[in-house]
């Protein structure tokens, strides 16, 4: 792994989560959640925002998702604000526009350390098979939470609940990858408080 990486473990009644980052990786992954539909949008995530990403998640799967998709939010964001470190010299602001057949999602990142989700999607967003809809807010919320991000996604249009859910996480990948990337025109780091 790279530098900019980090490793976190977590523990709770609930779940058991140990994932390792790497910031600039080649957007390679290994993902075992228990939840199928769960690791294929992390594994797109891994693959589009080109971190290395290795996740291991038992969970209480059998009461419902919501436990290990919230969790792993909490420890991918934990993680990832570990490997940002004070964010010197990183472009802080990612912006994406993504396309998935009759689907376009917005998603707009800012690494302020100011966390907040604005999530824009009708309330009778078609759901993937066996994944709640509402899942894919949980996640982002708890990621923006933890990543202490400002994390703006927007469902433009879009039918089919498997490319709606793709979208969004397609789009927070590269959205990310950018606000994350080190610009070499900047020094110090990308705020005129001189702190994030």
């Amino acid at each position: 792994m790279s530098s900019r990486s980090a490793h976190r473990q977590r523990k709770t009644a609930e779940t058991s989560i140990d994932l390792k980052i790497g910031l600039d990786g080649s957007g390679s992954s290994t993902i075992r959640t228990g939840v199928p539909f769960f690791d294929h949008m992390l594994t797109l995530f891994s693959r589009h925002g080109l971190f290395d990403l290795d996740l291991t998640v038992e969970g209480d799967i059998e009461v419902d998702f919501h436990h290990t998709v919230e969790d792993s939010g909490i420890v991918l964001g934990d993680a990832m604000r570990e490997a940002l470190g004070d964010k010197r010299g990183i472009r802080r602001y990612g912006c994406c526009y993504l396309p998935m057949d009759e689907t376009l999602a917005r998603v707009v990142v800012d690494l302020s350390n100011r966390p907040h989700l604005e999530f824009r999607a009708p309330a009778n967003t078609a759901s993937a098979p066996n994944f709640p809809f509402t899942l894919v807010e949980e996640f982002c919320r708890a990621l923006a939470s933890n990543l202490r991000a400002n994390i703006h996604v927007e469902l433009l249009y879009g039918r089919d609940g498997h490319h709606i859910a793709e979208a969004i996480f397609k789009g927070l990948a590269r959205a990310l990858k950018e606000a994350c990337e080190i610009d070499p025109r900047v020094t110090g780091i990308p705020s005129t408080k001189e702190a994030l």
